[in-house]
């Protein structure tokens, strides 16, 4: 598989679960955790939502995929990614170096479920339906996913100690 692995990397549709996984799993390998959404916020001291209405998606992945380059930098952490992180070629070979990629993947209804009272995802917010947004986003997708992952875990019905024990078992020794 890969010669040295530094990080482990989740990435997935939003929604997934890779902010609670990834916050777990850094735990269970006592390791620090960084989502890369969160840094991104913590960086530039405004929501994600903001950023997409002032610079769009295109200055939204800009600083995403900065984010992903200084992230990729540091060794031995976990890594929670945002959904859309795989558009970008340039990210999906970050992704791939070094790391070991787990997507969490997810059914449509679940991913419904756990982003139907959120109101940070701007994707969403602008969506009249956002079980067909969903459905969109997936399709355009999961090839992504699919080409950097190492790994595919569905999530769906899955409790968090199960999931975490399908990583830990799959990581690279």
């Amino acid at each position: 598989m890969l010669d040295k692995v530094t990080n482990i990397v989740l990435v997935g549709p939003m929604g997934s679960g890779k902010t609670s996984v990834g916050r777990r799993l850094a735990c269970v390998l006592k390791r620090d955790f960084f989502d890369s959404d969160f840094e991104i916020v913590a960086r530039t001291g405004v929501a994600i939502d903001h950023i997409f209405d002032v610079e769009g998606e295109e200055g939204f992945r800009n600083r995403e995929t900065s984010m992903l380059t200084d992230l990729c930098e540091i060794s031995n952490i976990v890594i929670a990614t945002g959904g859309g992180i795989v558009i970008r070629p340039e990210n999906r070979e970050l992704l791939k170096h070094n790391s070991f990629v787990v997507y969490l993947s997810s059914s449509v209804e679940q991913l419904v479920a756990r982003t139907v009272r959120s109101k940070s995802r701007p994707l969403l917010e602008r969506s009249t339906n956002r079980e067909q947004t969903i459905k969109d986003i997936l399709e355009a997708r999961e090839s992504f996913y699919q080409e950097v992952a190492d790994i595919v875990i569905d999530t769906t019905g899955k409790k968090l100690y199960a999931i975490i024990n399908e990583i830990t078992k799959s990581i690279p020794k």
